[in-house]
């Protein structure tokens, strides 16, 4: 293949890979970028939605977890363990929220965790040793 001297050819080597089915491209690993700072979409949504159901009982504008349920079809059992997400403690919210770190866990392991003792969920949520 002849190239003209006026062309330059750059090129870029990215990874292609399969994220919750769908693809995403991914930049080199020299790149100074890291995969581990993009965090998932659905870990914040959860979040979210867990303080708009923490605020909803707090509020009075429902009385129950049913009620939660039931307004956004879904199971009682269900709003009852991701609501759980709202209570997560401070250190691990930012870490989630604001510097878009993804956990170590699934999202029912998270809300699992956030029963635990402030003081333990870092260490368990982010595997820090």
């Amino acid at each position: 293949m002849s190239t003209s001297p006026n062309t330059i050819r750059v090129v870029i080597p990215l990874t292609l890979r399969k994220r919750n089915g769908r693809p995403k491209i991914l930049p080199p690993d020299d790149a100074g970028l890291s995969e581990d700072r993009n965090q998932d979409a659905w870990v914040l949504r959860a979040i979210a939605r867990a303080w708009s159901w923490r605020r909803q009982l707090e509020s009075g504008a429902v009385a129950t977890i049913q009620d939660i349920a039931t307004a956004e079809k879904l199971s009682d059992q269900f709003v009852s363990r991701m609501i759980r997400l709202a209570y997560l403690s401070p250190d691990v919210l930012e870490r989630l929220v604001l510097r878009r770190r993804p956990p170590a866990l699934s999202l029912i392991d998270l809300a699992d965790v956030a029963g635990r003792p402030w003081t333990e969920q870092t260490k368990i949520v982010f595997e820090v040793s």
